[in-house]
């Protein structure tokens, strides 16, 4: 069965999961979703609620479904999982998640060899490199969301410091999505102006001190959120359409999503966040992204990092 780049299935529907198919389908990105989850009256409600929307969006088909429905579905969206607890760091979800996607994996592959995997489940650069190993599928048809939220809490961080519309600073997080993250400020700008020189034209001088302090806001983010609500899923949701967006129109947009790395930096064997061009194949390259020598110490620390977990989890 030829897979339909209009449909698409999410597997999950707790807060991210329902968070990000109403976020597609007020986008209007696909004509067709259909929703899975272990529980399929949850499932079934949240079609339902967010079905009840479409007389104010676009015309689509919104559904609960079974792993068969995936036949045809050109992407598959991950975002089952145990939540991420207070005081629990999205690392220590590993070996929950792990033996989830062992039970989501191959009944995938059993219905649909051709389409795009995104991982959105956390820890995500762990989960990209499992649903890669136990798929089979290519490594540029696995991909998870990364640090796309990351870099866009970075931008708007920075363009609430700055007084500046967010959409024109261009900055990224890369690495893990988590805590050996890294803020790229090396490349960092406003609309071509380096980060540092922006600064001073609006009067702040002492780089390291605010530096510092919006990397590790933005680190903490989804640590203060899930303090105050219980869990993150609004940004999330966002950030996964914008996914969706860039391969589903062939955008070539450059994202920082989490791919599977070999031989680039001197990483090699390990899914992490580096600025790619996304597009209907996925991941079409890596850019040439620079970095400074100690942003690169850091990048070999983040992978580092996930390589221990995932030699402690067995993957």
């Amino acid at each position: 069965m030829a897979i339909d780049f209009r449909k698409a299935a999410m597997i999950g529907c707790g807060f991210v999961g329902s968070a990000s198919v109403y976020s597609l389908m007020q986008g209007a990105v696909f004509s067709e979703i259909v929703l899975i989850d272990a529980n399929k009256d949850k499932a079934e409600g949240e079609a339902l609620d967010i079905s009840h929307g479409l007389p104010f969006a676009k015309p689509m088909k919104i559904y609960a479904g079974d792993y068969p429905d995936l036949a045809d579905a050109g992407l598959i969206i991950i975002s089952a999982g145990a939540a991420q607890k207070p005081g629990e760091t999205r690392l220590d979800l590993v070996k929950k998640n792990t033996a989830i996607f062992k039970s989501i994996i191959p009944e995938i592959v059993k219905y649909n060899k051709d389409a795009i995997l995104l991982v959105v489940a956390n820890p995500v650069d762990i989960l990209t490199q499992v649903a890669l190993k136990l798929s089979g599928y290519p490594k540029n048809r696995v991909l998870g969301s990364g640090t796309t939220l990351d870099s866009a809490r970075f931008k708007y961080l920075l363009g609430q410091h700055l007084g500046v519309d967010a959409r024109s600073v261009h900055a990224f997080i890369i690495g893990e999505h988590g805590d050996s993250e890294i803020a790229a400020w090396s490349s960092a700008n406003v609309s071509g102006v380096p980060i540092h020189k922006f600064c001073e034209m609006r009067g702040y001088t002492d780089h390291d001190a605010e530096t510092t302090r919006i990397a590790e806001e933005v680190k903490n983010s989804a640590y203060e959120i899930i303090k105050k609500k219980g869990a993150t899923y609004y940004g999330i949701g966002m950030s996964v359409r914008r996914i969706c967006e860039a391969i589903v129109r062939d955008e070539k947009s450059i994202l920082p999503v989490s791919s599977y790395i070999e031989g680039k930096y001197g990483i090699d064997g390990v899914c992490l966040s580096m600025p790619a061009i996304v597009g209907a194949d996925g991941i079409d390259t890596l850019i040439p992204y620079e970095l400074s020598e100690d942003e690169l110490k850091e990048l070999h620390k983040s992978a580092d990092t996930l390589k221990s977990v995932l030699k402690d989890a067995g993957v």
